[in-house]
């Protein structure tokens, strides 16, 4: 210890937060990927038939439409999403911009066929806060060729205000493969 300096004691919380979430196994959900075009997988998990990927569960992601070559999510910030700043904290703004991306690619996907994303680039315009209401990501496809694809996704509240942005390059592969 340097000299002058006192150790940091803990922060005792005076109310601490807890929180208790379940998730489905996401066993079938891959299976179905062998068999089955993006888009129907996609859908499928919309209509409750397959289960989502656990990390929605864990950051409260809900599916809310799929098409080919387009992509939604929502979220309600809340503060379980923070920062140390108090306002939601960016890797959950990316992981919200890239499950959109990269779903929009996945609805053009053929059955057996998987993708992985190679790059997120991301803009984040405007804070957002438990008091931003609930958010909304729209991915879209810009491109695809046989082996990649190009992908943005935009932030959205619910006037309609830009909050962040993101491209994304994903490679595309045989599911067998993976």
């Amino acid at each position: 210890m340097l000299l002058g300096m006192t150790p940091t004691q803990p922060v005792e919380a005076e109310d601490p937060r807890t929180r208790t979430y379940h998730w489905q196994d996401p066993r079938p959900t891959l299976a179905a990927l062998r068999g089955r075009p993006g888009i129907e997988v996609l859908r499928a998990i919309e209509a409750g038939e397959l289960p989502p990927p656990p990390v929605m569960a864990t950051l409260g992601i809900e599916p809310v439409l799929f098409e080919t070559g387009r992509a939604v999510f929502a979220l309600r910030p809340a503060e379980m999403h923070y920062n140390p700043l108090g306002s939601v904290h960016g890797g959950v703004i990316a992981t919200l911009l890239d499950s959109a991306a990269g779903c929009a690619v996945h609805s053009v996907l053929p059955a057996g066929t998987g993708y992985t994303s190679v790059d997120l680039s991301t803009k984040y315009l405007r804070p957002v806060t438990d008091r931003t209401g609930r958010v909304t990501a729209e991915g879209q496809v810009i491109s695809r060729g046989t082996r990649t694809a190009l992908a943005e996704a935009r932030l959205t509240d619910s006037d309609g205000r830009l909050l962040a942005h993101a491209t994304s390059t994903c490679l595309i592969f045989p599911v067998d493969a993976a």
